[in-house]
């Protein structure tokens, strides 16, 4: 009799799994042996749909936890914490032959770029269709509902990936989140065939293939609200804060958030404590962090009252591309560029964010183009984006 593994609902083959395809809700593949199997059952496939699980929102450290991979007949769920993934997904993920379906793939291109050194290829990224298409909502979960009628459920949405064993519910609902793409990815490519926006969809597709893992070396105080109202003593402070926070995080492996909230670092700053017990009373503050930590956190902020001024590092004013503030003259032009985009966005009934970003506008007023080659050659401009709105911005440019 054969042996098998019985996984919830799923029934994973310790000889064939391929034997059993119909029977299973997905393939746990978290052995060398099984990796084996996997790459047999991936061999020489011309589309496969894809999405990743990190664990940023429970540890420290956001690393990859599980790829999640379906065929028409297979649902596997790999996992790189037990097993080196590598050598099976670089050939299929990287081979240009090979579409591959995934749902708003831009973090999850990063994470396999960085965890896995993948440089995905074959990209139909579902997200960015239904947003081509002037989908009002874009999310996976309404995609499926609206297209296919299929419900997804919510409740491992925040789940921790990097806990280990598994529970089968995570698994099963892990496996979900690819199943049903390749269904959607051809409702949405047809739209896009009817609606001539083929070619917008592929010029964005392979702009997310290009995107890679960069190192956030942006100041930390810049994403704590209400920082930019304070003075350089506290904004400093704040700074220090937020490291002692980092630390412990990472000494915990927790996510920053669930150490203690940027907000209640705030407060702590500009109310000053003067004890670990004081500070333990502060609203959301964690007695036993108090207890804990809460002398080397105070000593940190007296470090910081004992600076000299010239020593104060204060919030950044201005956090673009290093051109500085806009010009009245620059702001009224995008302001009139804005009012463009917004008119041919709605004849197109797309979000205007989509046809054109603020982000972009910025670019487009300081890069100055003179010329529809001009315009195509601004990082981060799309041909499709040209095509619709060139002629009449450099119209705009001129008359400026």
């Amino acid at each position: 009799m054969e042996p098998t593994r019985v996984v919830g609902r799923a029934v994973r083959s310790l000889r064939n799994p391929i034997r059993h395809a119909t029977l299973m809700k997905y393939q746990l593949i978290d052995t060398p042996e099984t990796l084996a199997r996997a790459s047999e059952v991936l061999a020489g496939v011309s589309r496969i749909s894809a999405d990743c699980e990190a664990a940023g929102f429970h540890r420290y450290s956001d690393r990859l936890c599980l790829i999640q991979l379906s065929t028409p007949g297979e649902n596997l769920i790999l996992d790189p914490l037990a097993v080196d993934v590598s050598p099976v997904l670089k050939p299929l993920l990287e081979d240009q032959e090979v579409q591959v379906v995934m749902h708003g793939a831009d973090y999850d291109i990063r994470l396999l770029d960085r965890d896995l050194g993948i440089a995905l290829r074959g990209l139909f990224d579902t997200q960015t269709a239904a947003s081509l298409l002037g989908a009002p909502a874009v999310g996976l979960a309404s995609l499926l509902e609206e297209h296919l009628g299929v419900k997804l459920p919510k409740t491992h949405q925040r789940a921790d990936w990097a806990q280990r064993p598994l529970p089968t519910g995570m698994l099963e609902y892990a496996a979900d989140d690819t199943r049903h793409l390749p269904a959607l990815a051809d409702l949405l490519a047809n739209s896009l065939r009817e609606k001539g926006r083929e070619e917008w969809a592929a010029e964005e597709f392979r702009a997310l293939e290009g995107i890679r893992w960069e190192e956030d070396d942006t100041d930390p105080v810049t994403r704590v609200k209400g920082a930019r109202d304070l003075g350089p003593r506290e904004v400093t402070a704040l700074r220090a804060a937020l490291a002692w926070r980092d630390e412990i995080a990472r000494s915990k492996d927790r996510a920053p958030f669930r150490v203690v909230s940027e907000q209640v670092l705030l407060g702590i700053v500009v109310a000053r404590p003067a004890s670990p017990l004081e500070l333990g009373k502060l609203k959301g503050m964690s007695s036993h962090l108090a207890r804990e930590h809460g002398r080397e956190l105070l000593s940190r902020l007296q470090e910081v009252d004992d600076m000299a001024e010239e020593e104060l590092k204060p919030f950044p004013r201005w956090r673009g591309n290093g051109a500085g503030r806009p010009t009245p003259e620059e702001e009224a032009l995008a302001n009139r560029i804005r009012d463009l985009r917004t008119l041919k966005a709605q004849e197109l009934g797309l979000d205007r964010g989509v046809l054109l970003s603020n982000a972009q506008i910025t670019d487009i007023v300081r890069s100055d183009p003179g010329s529809l080659k001009d315009f195509r050659a601004i990082p981060g401009i799309r041909r499709w984006q040209v095509e619709i709105l060139g002629t009449e911005v450099l119209r705009l440019l001129k008359k400026r």
